[in-house]
């Protein structure tokens, strides 16, 4: 049984510890984000991963993405960040922005793809809970806690948590329904909108001109 950890109570440090030993062992929690319940994982253990990978439902080749504390992390866990990335990370983050970099080459982590891709998709959340924690644990790999190509899990199934296959579940009640994040790819034509959700395209192309969608 998956433990459940009302964070409607209690005090925050502590539940960020507690999260915190529970990642650095190497287990997968369930944690609110802005507009559904998400696994975490440590991003440098291929292990935690792989375990997060399979609790989803990933198809083979699928990376996680990653999420980081604030924008000063990315340039530890990237490399070759344009001019017109940094004004979009300068302007929306934290928030519902992600955008794909190639990750540093020195890095030594797996998030599903061995590595295949050569490219990561970073993400400086909002939510209260999981950026105290980044703080601490430094980058994590996140999925979905539905079920891979379901709908976002807005609200905790307490009877589900008893045979999930994680450390710890920490619950904040239901959650809002809300836009999908707005996923940019940067490469040497340029930034592509993959994605239009939150953050529209007007929005970023009044930050850095040039952005274009196929």
């Amino acid at each position: 049984m998956a433990p459940r950890v009302d964070l409607k109570q209690g005090e925050l440090k502590k539940h960020v510890n507690r999260a915190l030993t529970a990642i650095r062992d190497g287990y997968v929690i369930v944690a609110p984000l802005e507009h559904g319940y998400v696994y975490l994982a440590d991003a440098f253990s291929p292990f935690a991963v792989r375990a997060m990978h399979v609790l989803h439902g990933s198809d083979d080749g699928v990376a996680a993405q990653v999420l980081i504390h604030s924008a000063t992390t990315v340039r530890g866990v990237t490399r070759e960040i344009s001019t017109s990335s940094e004004k979009l990370i300068n302007e929306f983050w934290p928030g519902l922005l992600s955008l794909t970099l190639k990750p540093n080459r020195g890095l030594n982590w797996d998030l599903g793809d061995d590595q295949f891709l050569d490219q990561v998709n970073v993400r400086v959340p909002k939510s209260r809970f999981i950026r105290a924690l980044l703080k601490e644990s430094g980058p994590l790999a996140v999925l979905s806690a539905s079920v891979a190509g379901e709908s976002p899990l807005l609200k905790i199934d307490r009877s589900a948590v008893k045979s999930w296959d994680v450390a710890l579940v920490f619950d904040n009640g239901g959650l809002k329904s809300g836009p999908r994040t707005t996923i940019v790819e940067q490469s040497d034509s340029g930034l592509r909108v993959v994605r239009e959700g939150a953050i529209t395209v007007a929005e970023m192309t009044a930050v850095a001109p040039g952005i274009f969608v196929d």
